[in-house]
């Protein structure tokens, strides 16, 4: 059954307040019923639950149903939310098939309403939607926004088009299908079985291209504001380690760096080690920071987590991370996101004077310690 406390990125609902208001409702009727308003829903930041992104397809629904594929436009425009661990871990996806299994993950906490299942037969790899426990009155456009969602995620993140082999859904068909033609290439199969997607399974271990400029520097504006949270940069230092957190899974070595400043490697030492520092200990920072937040907030194994960090094996990661954090990964993960958060804020006090907001912060992250 599907969780609709589970809570979620605002963007889903952002864009259906936008094609609302494009078709001459107003925001506040398709907000009706909630506790949202139009300036909440544009915060990046602002997580809401599933229960009230139904209530909000409802209405638009309500107000707009009738149209064809209406799902298809919201799905072609939040196709992904780009933010968190869920951004990363795609973005350092060395293949589609890492890809692929990332979503699986945690498209649940995007764009679809439901599971994604998948498999692998006769030269086809199937995506297909669960969504048992959701209502039938809302479930046709749902699936449209889905199936649309896997579609444009290679496109925004890769700049490449994976053609559907044979796209279904469950729905009788609209009269037209122009907006499904447009998105998918092909005819899709109404009054189907299931609603999945269907491609050749040739593509799930070819390297994924260089991400698109967009997807790249979102990513890389995450990491730099992480960064920033733990300790702010400036000079070489600061231009090194936006650097190294610019392509995920591609680290760049201390050369490529170097050639990139328009330095040498023995200046670009040279002058780190005026400001205090080193590559070896900027790149620690950076796969520190990026191993902690797939460790707290995916699923992802040490090996996993070690590729996209650039290690060749995982028994080097494991000790790097035992250094930085004094246990090994699998450690640090069963001690939980709030556990790890606390930590690091007794790290940060006792690096730096000590001040009242570390302590109430705190209290926030374990009210039972004060």
């Amino acid at each position: 059954m599907f969780d609709w406390d589970l809570l979620r990125g605002t963007t889903g609902v952002l864009v259906m307040t936008q094609l609302a208001q494009e078709r001459g409702v107003p925001a506040a009727a398709v907000l009706a019923g909630t506790s949202l308003s139009l300036e909440a829903v544009q915060d990046p930041d602002r997580e809401i639950t599933a229960r009230d992104e139904l209530t909000v397809v409802r209405n638009l629904l309500g107000r707009c149903g009738g149209e064809p594929g209406l799902g298809v436009a919201a799905g072609s425009r939040n196709a992904m939310s780009l933010s968190g661990s869920w951004g990363l871990a795609l973005l350092s996806s060395r293949t589609p098939r890492e890809a692929v299994g990332v979503a699986v993950r945690y498209v649940g906490h995007t764009f679809a309403f439901g599971r994604l299942r998948f498999s692998e037969s006769g030269g086809e790899a199937r995506l297909v939607l669960d969504d048992q426990g959701v209502p039938e009155d809302v479930r046709p456009f749902l699936a449209e926004r889905a199936m649309t969602g896997m579609q444009m995620i290679g496109r925004e993140l890769f700049a490449t088009d994976v053609l559907a082999r044979r796209i279904a859904f469950r729905r009788t068909a609209p009269a037209d299908i122009g907006r499904y033609l447009a998105v998918f290439g092909i005819q899709p199969v109404f009054g189907a079985a299931v609603d999945e997607i269907v491609f050749d399974s040739a593509y799930l271990d070819a390297p994924l291209p260089q991400a698109t400029e967009w997807a790249r520097s979102t990513c890389e504006n995450l990491c730099r504001a992480l960064l920033a949270r733990r300790q702010a940069r400036g000079g070489v230092a600061g231009a090194v380690r936006d650097l190294l957190v610019r392509d995920p899974g591609e680290v760049p070595d201390q050369a490529a760096v170097a050639t990139e400043l328009f330095m040498s490697s023995r200046t670009l030492s040279r002058r780190l080690n005026e400001e205090g520092t080193s590559f070896r200990a900027l790149l620690d920072e950076v796969r520190q920071l990026l191993s902690e937040q797939l460790l707290d907030h995916t699923d992802m194994t040490t090996e996993q987590v070690a590729a996209r960090l650039g290690y060749a094996e995982a028994a080097s990661f494991i000790r790097a991370f035992r250094r930085w954090q004094g246990v090994p990964p699998q450690e640090y993960r069963a001690r939980g996101p709030r556990a790890n958060a606390r930590a690091e804020l007794d790290a940060t006090a006792r690096r730096t004077r000590p001040e009242p907001e570390f302590a109430a912060a705190r209290e926030c992250l374990d009210p039972a310690a004060s």
